[in-house]
């Protein structure tokens, strides 16, 4: 199901910038993956990974998630990120969902 979540979070993202642009509506995605947080507190120490095993993922610091924000938000109406993944160096899988 993750998938097909992905797949309409992308399509919408694709749409709003199309209808945005008359309008200087800039839109973007940003995926962030594994920032460290009290949300992500528990698979920093025992996730369940992918094959049926069982160790901690690694976290990135979460100022370079907020960083990634800020960056997309501070570009003029005449240049766009559409879409952009944050995540920690040695996470196992890109969009494992």
């Amino acid at each position: 199901m993750a998938g097909v979540w992905s797949a309409a979070v992308a399509g919408s993202t694709r749409c709003a910038a199309l209808d945005g642009r008359a309008h200087d509506v800039a839109v973007g995605q940003i995926d962030i993956g594994n920032a460290a947080s009290e949300m992500t507190e528990r698979i920093g120490q025992d996730a369940l990974q992918a094959d049926g095993s069982r160790r901690p993922e690694p976290l990135m610091d979460l100022k370079h998630a907020a960083a990634a924000v800020v960056s997309m938000a501070n570009l003029p109406l005449d240049t766009n990120v559409l879409f952009m993944t944050v995540m920690a160096t040695k996470m196992p899988f890109v969009g494992r969902g």
